[in-house]
């Protein structure tokens, strides 16, 4: 069985969602593509909530959502209990936001990453696991303490 993942976009994400859904199907990776479906203009929170519930109750292993900066989706996500959003611009941050901090929603800005660098970055981010080590534990045990 393979990993669920919802994507989700606003309009400024909208084109690279459509790329990275169908290439992950590909993958052969179960996603669930939330919208938004067209450029139209879309609030961007209607769709990261959406994704971000999915994931704090289990229904989603991960998701990734794209706004214009990946900023807006990732306030969002990170309002709920569970839920470790990472806006990642660069390989490093992908990789640790993973290894260090168990992230499970990835945050693209569709103006900011182009396709290909979006490629790099959700696949880091997708193979890399989390360390699970103590300390790391400890850490995220104190954001979920709040």
């Amino acid at each position: 069985m393979s990993m669920r993942i919802a994507l989700g976009a606003d309009h400024a994400g909208f084109e690279l969602k459509k790329e990275l859904v169908e290439g992950l199907r590909d993958l052969k990776y179960t996603v669930d593509d939330l919208g938004t479906f067209s450029a139209d203009p879309f609030d961007y929170p209607d769709v990261a909530h959406k994704a971000a519930q999915g994931v704090a109750t289990g229904q989603f292993e991960r998701a990734i959502l794209i706004d214009g900066t990946g900023v807006g989706v990732a306030i969002v996500a990170n309002r709920y209990r569970g839920v470790r959003a990472a806006n990642c611009t660069d390989i490093f941050s992908a990789r640790f936001s993973r290894q260090h901090n168990d992230s499970n929603v990835l945050c693209l800005g569709g103006r900011v990453v182009g396709v290909g660098l979006a490629w790099e970055l959700v696949n880091v981010w997708l193979s890399t696991p989390f360390s699970g080590e103590e300390r790391l534990l400890r850490r995220l045990a104190k954001i979920d303490s709040q």
